[in-house]
This record gives structure tokens, sequence and C-alpha cells, in this order.
């Protein structure tokens, strides 16, 4: 039989990650967090996952740095960073987002640096 339970997440009980994200509602092969106020910095060094992201910038500016691409991101703007890629980003202004991802980054601690 078909899983039918709906989950409803108060983000302000959600856990938090190592890296400051919130992380949000999460099901069996797809999960969201949030990166909220994130403030201006250098890019960190880049780094590869085991889950595919998709995002959406709600407020601010950031750059994607991704297999030797970069692209500026900015509020309703959104973007993928396919699975296995070498990427980073650089918060230019006080970067409000919030990403899914599949499979859920959380799950074995898959998004731990």
């Amino acid at each position: 039989m078909t899983d039918t339970t709906v989950i409803k997440i108060s983000s302000s009980h959600s856990p938090h990650g190592q890296a400051g994200q919130k992380y949000l509602a999460s099901g069996k092969s797809l999960a969201m967090r949030l990166w909220e106020n994130e403030q201006p910095n250098e890019a960190k060094p880049p780094t590869q996952r085991d889950y595919e992201t998709v995002g959406y910038v709600i407020a601010g500016r950031a750059e994607l740095h991704s297999e030797g691409q970069v692209v500026l991101l900015e509020a309703g703007d959104s973007w993928v960073v396919p699975k296995g890629s070498s990427h980073t980003y650089k918060i230019l202004e006080p970067f409000t987002a919030v990403e899914a991802t599949s499979p859920p980054a959380q799950v074995h601690a898959r998004d731990e640096a």
C-alpha cells in the first residue's frame, strides 16, 4: 500500500546542520533545507556531493562556482548542482535560499564537510 501520510515541519523547531543549514521537510527520496541570512564570505574549497541539489534564492546574492563555471545567483533565481559536480558558493551579500536534495542530504551525514 502507498504511504499517504502528510508531514508538516515547523522551521522554528528544525534541527541545524554543521554548516548552518536548517533542515526542513524530508521524505524517502527528497529533502529540503534552508540557508538563512548567510553572511558574505570567501568561497570555501570546492566539494562534491553524492546527491543532486536544486535551489531557489529568496534574498541576497551569491556566486555558484561549479566545474569551471561561475553563476551569479540573485533573488528569484533557481539553480541545479548535479550529483558529483565539484562546486562551492561565495556569498556576496546576506543570502537566504531554500534547497532540495535528492536523495536527502542529511541521511548518513551526506552533507557534512
